[in-house]
């Protein structure tokens, strides 16, 4: 028996609804992978080209998809409303697994992760913006977003309202 058309309709209708609610599942992380999707993230290259060119701060987030201490730092990261206001200062990235570069001035004081690092417009990771309530021995981890807020606040005082009144002279 021959499908009529409107049978054929409903189930391309009923197909289409099913990608609608699946696709933004599958790919709902995009860039964030769970820090935020309402924060404009880069790839490490696009970000340390636009923060070059525009002359803005990088704040680098480095993770691995099965740590603990990454997952449950997420939800904290993503439901901040200042971090998320704060971000527009910076170009943020973060990278996952083995997106994380190999490059020695990544790892200022080791390999632990989660890592935060705040680098300047010229990609040099500046290692005196670290986590001041944090342990000494792990001073780029970050637990809570109250931390990450604070170390944000610091580094745009240091790499951008420090560098615009530099500019006005």
């Amino acid at each position: 028996m021959p499908h009529s058309k409107d049978t054929i309709m409903a189930s391309h209708a009923i197909l289409l609804l099913c990608l609608a609610v699946v696709l933004p599942v599958i790919y709902a992380d995009g860039l964030g992978r769970g820090f935020g999707d309402d924060i404009n993230w880069k790839t490490l290259d696009a970000g340390l080209k636009e923060s070059k060119d525009l002359n803005k701060p990088l704040m680098l987030i480095i993770h691995k998809s099965w740590c603990g201490a990454c997952k449950a730092l997420k939800p904290k990261f993503a439901d901040s409303s200042e971090i998320k206001e704060l971000s527009e200062k910076f170009v943020m990235v973060n990278v996952e697994d083995n997106e994380e570069p190999s490059d020695s001035k990544y790892t200022p004081d080791g390999g632990y992760i989660p890592r935060i690092l705040f680098l300047d417009s010229t990609g040099t990771v500046r290692t005196e913006l670290i986590n001041e309530n944090g342990n000494p021995q792990y001073k780029y981890y970050y637990p809570e977003a109250t931390s990450v807020v604070k170390s944000m606040k610091k580094a745009a005082d240091v790499l951008i309202e420090s560098k615009a009144g530099v500019d006005e002279l």
